[in-house]
């Protein structure tokens, strides 16, 4: 699975999420590790970081400030499929690691540079 210079958009989140679809993802890659940064909607400024697993999945950590102010904190897995035309489709499942602790769902694809 190729992460190298991927944006990925939102195209689904659960009600407890902060992203939205005026969030955009910047994936970069080395090797197995694959680190990004994204912003917009809610969040002001977030940077990931992620392992490649063997089935091509992401075991994600990632932080963020929103438009109040609050850093927020966080692990994901994300599952990639790869659709018809060739983008990347991830499934996440997320947990904040700050504020409340709960847990969510969203899907983000890629987008057409």
């Amino acid at each position: 699975m190729n992460y190298h210079k991927k944006i990925f958009r939102p195209v689904e989140n659960t009600d407890n999420g902060e992203t939205s679809s005026e969030t955009v993802f910047f994936y970069e890659q080395i090797g197995d590790i694959v680190r990004g940064t994204y912003q917009g909607g809610e969040i002001v400024s977030g940077q990931l970081l992620a392992r490649i697993l063997s089935d091509a999945s992401l075991d994600m950590r990632y932080q963020q400030i929103n438009k109040t102010g609050e850093i927020r904190t966080g692990i994901c897995h994300s599952i990639p499929e790869i659709l018809s035309d060739g983008r990347i489709r991830l499934y996440e499942s997320w947990q904040w690691t700050s504020g409340d602790f709960s847990k969510g769902n969203s899907i983000i694809e890629e987008q057409n540079p």
